[in-house]
């Protein structure tokens, strides 16, 4: 019977990252005619950048589940993660630990921070991966930019979340500074299912957040 109801409480903590499997994706955006990589000045966006391109080559899994990691700096295996380890790792390579960052600051306001998992104190192994709270997060860190349908208003270096099904199923990628020609829009990186991967999927879902961290 206990082995059992660990069974269901991982279960149901490990879903609630907020992230999708790539069945709920909707409709792919189709990459077609000129992709050109832009030229980045900020040394920080740089490296976020670097970092999620590099995920692309060894992230090629996907993973909602819950682990016991390190803290500072604890991680997932690098072979896998969730929407939300792109977003955690792409930081980490410019000196952002999110990981340590999100918990410091649910510890000092834990009121501010979504509600939604039943949980009473923080927990440093699960937090920072669930996207409700780095929207929380980045809010309360004055990082949060207005949501358009303009694609020129979301450039490289930014983190963008989503709203899958219009229900409530998050998701959050980073702008990468390839540029799209034939949409006249940057892709995004992210992973939604099979691992990470470059897509023109900016405005496939209903925008719930922008944010401009450097």
């Amino acid at each position: 019977m206990k082995t059992l109801v660990l069974a269901v409480f991982l279960a149901v903590i490990s879903i609630c990252i907020g992230c999708a499997d790539n069945s709920l994706t909707g409709p792919s955006s189709v990459i077609s005619g000129s992709v050109e990589k832009r030229e980045v000045v900020s040394e920080p966006i740089n490296k976020i950048l670097q970092s999620a391109e590099e995920q692309t080559r060894v992230t090629k899994n996907y993973t909602q589940a819950y682990f016991t990691i390190p803290y500072p700096n604890g991680d997932l295996p690098i072979d896998t993660g969730a929407c939300s380890d792109v977003v955690i790792r792409s930081f980490r390579a410019a000196g952002i630990d999110l990981q340590k960052e999100v918990h410091e600051d649910m510890a000092a306001n834990f009121a501010a921070y979504p509600k939604k998992w039943g949980l009473s104190a923080p927990d440093t192994n699960i937090d920072h991966r669930r996207v409700p709270n780095l929207q929380t997060f980045f809010t309360r860190k004055g990082k949060s930019i207005a949501i358009t349908a303009n694609p020129d208003d979301y450039l490289p270096g930014d983190i963008v979340s989503w709203d899958l099904d219009g229900k409530g199923m998050t998701h959050i990628g980073v702008v990468l500074n390839l540029w799209n020609e034939r949409t006249k829009r940057y892709l995004i990186i992210h992973n939604i299912g099979g691992g990470t991967k470059a897509e023109d999927k900016l405005f496939d879902w209903k925008i719930t957040g922008h944010f401009r961290y450097f």
